[in-house]
Order: C-alpha cells, then structure tokens, then sequence
C-alpha cells in the first residue's frame, strides 16, 4: 500500500514526490476541494496510469492543476480578458477554466477535445507540490489530478479515502488534512465567447456575475443557439459521486416510515423541523442546515454510511436555493441508478 507521508511546505517529502511524477508515477495530493490523484500532464504514459487506476473512460478529460497563472500559457491559448480577470480575483481557489487548448497539450489529458479545464488549488501542500514541480520541468509544469478515488464513486476528502480507494495505484499520497471546501471546483467554459457555468461549486454565480459585471448564460441557451454541446468536463454524468450502497433523496415528512423497517441509514440537515424520534434514532447522522459546512461534511458522511453495510441510504432533499446549488447537484447524481 501507498505511504501517507505530512509533509510542511518545504519538506523533503515535496522533492520525493516530485520525484516520483517526473518517473512517471501517481501521487496522491490534498486541495481545497477534494484529493486529487496526480500524474505529470505532459507525459501521456503517465496520465494513462490515471485512467487505468480509476476505471475512468478515455474521453473524459482531465483538470490540468498548475501552481501559478504565469504557467496559464503552456496549456491553453487565444485566452480571454475574462480568464485572467476570473483568475486574480478566485485563484488560487476552487476555480476550474474551460479554456482552448494550447499546442502540444497531450489529447489524453483532453478526452481528445480542443478544450482544457485549469486551475490553481487553494492548499498550501499542493501549492508547493506543484511550483516544485514547474521549477523541475520548464515549459510545462502542469498535472493532471481528477478525483483520486474510482470512476463515478464518492470523491476523497481525507488521505485515507485515496489509500482505501486505489491502493498500490498510487506511489504516495500527500496528507494535508481535510478537505477545506468538500466538493469539486466551479467549473466555468470560456472557450466560445460568453461565460458559462458547466458545474456549480463553492465558487456561485453571482459572485462570478459581481466579478465580471455580466450575466451569466444558461448552458441550454448556448447547446441552442450553437446546435452543439458544451465542451465535456468532470462529474457531468447523470450518475457520479455515488456510494455502493443504494442512496434515494427524501423529504423529511418522508423518512420515518423506511427508517423504521430497519437496516437503512439517513443524513439529514440539523433543521427546527427535525423530529425528536429522527434526532434520536441510531442511523440518523445531522448535518448543519448550512450549504458550506454541509459541503464539507457531506462526502465524509456518505462513505462512513457506505462502508458499514446498510441496506439503504436516505438523504433529505436539500432547499431549491442558489446557496445550495452545487451540494444539490452532488446529491442529485449520487441517487442516480440508470448507469450504476
């Protein structure tokens, strides 16, 4: 199994690690969002080793992390004013860019598209891994780091969740503590003109909205007025972020009855409609009536309920509100059966 090493910022277990990605190995790494599982964006041998240690399909791209904007050039061009305006006010952050991609950037990393998803993690321990990293490989710099756990299953919050997740796959995981944030990034597609949100996360509309002094587009009207989708990005299938264990979306007036037949488990928001029978029953967990700490709390959650072999998992519906946008999509996925 992998070792879990914690390193400081200026460890000798940074240097190890870049080490090992510039032989072409896996390295588990903390962000603000969620672990991620790393491989050289440069080298295609090393970004298939992604692919295979996930179980993910080939033309599912991957989110290219780098550790500063000034490496922005060596994986996408013709980019915006809107890019590096998103980018000094949200980076580092939860952030994800949609951008066209530069010359030389491997198709492997792209899902073969001519699009590239970037950011800058909002985590000192990547942050470090990854200027390291650019210092030992001028003109690229990059890697590659989707979600260090399997294809369509619960994203990693902790270092333990990658080692449980893909074992021997990874050469070594950096341990940087739970995840701040708790979900994915925002993802926002900026390669055809106006600004379009492809996936919600901490980071809102509104506040990219403030920042760009412009409304959003609706990803609809641009497949309609275009004829064609939108560039394919992370955690857009139907069915993602999924426990094994079957998960259905509830009301609360709803959860006593499957509760009671026994063997089902419940996460519900801590919410002055809980019922005292709820806030004690035993498979019950609660978590805060609040997007962001519910967010952070939420995939912990879900993977200690998988793992103890209930035979359902119930979740609260969560309020139809734009504060709860992006933990409302994870949800809304991981009830999804048709694909599972």
């Amino acid at each position: 199994m992998p070792e879990i090493v914690t390193p400081d910022q200026t460890s000798a277990n940074i240097e190890r690690a870049v080490a090992l990605l510039n032989a072409g190995q896996l390295v588990g790494l903390p962000t603000e969002t969620v672990y991620g599982l790393a491989a050289d964006a440069n080298n295609p041998v090393a970004v298939a080793k992604i692919f295979a240690a996930k179980g993910r399909p080939a033309d599912h791209p991957l989110i290219v992390h780098l550790g500063a904007d000034d490496l922005l050039n060596n994986y996408a061009r013709e980019i915006p004013e809107a890019a590096w305006t998103l980018a000094e006010a949200f980076w580092p952050g939860p952030l994800t860019l949609i951008l066209k991609k530069a010359p030389g950037v491997p198709d492997i990393v792209t899902g073969g598209q001519d699009t590239v998803g970037v950011r800058i993690p909002g985590h000192p321990i990547a942050l470090a891994l990854l200027r390291a990293f650019a210092e030992a490989n001028p003109g690229g710099g990059g890697l590659a780091a989707p979600s260090a756990n399997q294809f369509g299953r619960i994203s990693p919050t902790a270092a333990a969740h990658v080692v449980t997740e893909l074992g021997d796959a990874v050469a070594l995981v950096l341990d940087g503590g739970d995840c701040q944030v708790g979900i994915e990034s925002t993802i926002v597609d900026l390669s055809r003109g106006d600004p379009v949100i492809l996936r919600p996360g901490a980071i809102t509309a509104a506040q990219i909205e403030l920042v760009l002094g412009q409304k959003l587009i609706a990803t609809s009207a641009v497949v309609e007025s275009t004829g064609d989708a939108t560039p394919r990005v992370s955690g857009s299938l139907a069915s993602h972020y999924a426990p094994l264990t079957p998960l259905t979306v509830l009301e609360l007036s709803e959860m006593k009855h499957p509760l009671a037949a026994g063997d089902c488990a419940a996460i519900v928001r801590d919410c002055a409609e809980l019922s005292v029978g709820l806030r004690q029953h035993g498979h019950v967990v609660i978590l805060a009536d609040q997007p962001a700490r519910y967010a952070h709390d939420f995939y912990r959650v879900l993977r200690e309920l998988d793992a103890k072999g209930y035979r359902h998992i119930y979740v609260q519906n969560l309020p139809d509100t734009q504060g709860w946008l992006a933990v409302r999509d994870r949800l809304s996925r991981a009830a999804h059966r048709e694909s599972r």
